[in-house]
């Protein structure tokens, strides 16, 4: 069994396990099938989505997790937001209080959005506007690029804290340029 399938198990194990577990508080959410709105002026603490939708036009006090399903803050998430297996979108000037955290998802961030920790997204892909703000030490994305059949860069997985110098280092052709434009934003990634 490959680790992918492995890792994708536990996931849906985890999954199950949550969706059996009962709400925790008064505005706690946990929904199997039915989509989950937040409207303007109003608030929910947690948020737990399978096979679903999450929509926040208002407030969430606590982690939101969605598996399988989509979520779109154009509201204020003052804690975690994970994303299994979807798309995850944060509209222009709304915010990410802690971690935005992403896998196997389309994330999609607009302009002058606000991550208040740090920026995860793994096996997916990731369009961020330049005017996205991570406060957080870290912004994880492994990079893929393929140019024809030709894996330029595979499985490139590059963490920088803010104070850290890098140095990138390879033999001619080995994919330092498109690393960098990558990272500047003028290559994408395919």
């Amino acid at each position: 069994m490959t680790l992918r399938r492995i890792f994708a198990c536990l996931l849906l194990l985890a999954a199950f396990a949550i969706a059996a577990t009962p709400a925790r508080a008064e505005n706690d959410e946990v929904q199997f099938g039915s989509d989950i709105r937040v409207g303007p002026g109003s608030t929910i603490h947690d948020a737990v989505c399978f096979f679903c939708s999450v929509n926040i036009e208002g407030k969430a006090t606590g982690d939101i997790v969605v598996f399988f399903g989509s979520v779109h803050v154009s509201g204020d998430a003052q804690h975690d937001l994970v994303n299994f297996f979807g798309s995850a979108k944060v509209d222009d000037n709304a915010s990410v209080d802690h971690d935005l955290v992403s896998f196997f998802s389309e994330l999609r961030l607009g302009e002058n959005v606000r991550i208040g920790e740090d920026l995860v997204s793994m096996f997916g892909s990731l369009d961020a506007a330049r005017s996205v703000i991570v406060e957080g030490d870290r912004v994880v994305q492994p990079a893929w690029l393929f140019f024809g059949p030709l894996a330029v860069l595979k499985g490139v997985d590059l963490e920088v804290c803010k104070t850290e110098n890098v140095v990138v280092l390879g033999r001619s052709g080995s994919g330092k340029s498109v690393l960098i434009k990558i990272i500047a934003g003028s290559q994408p990634m395919t």
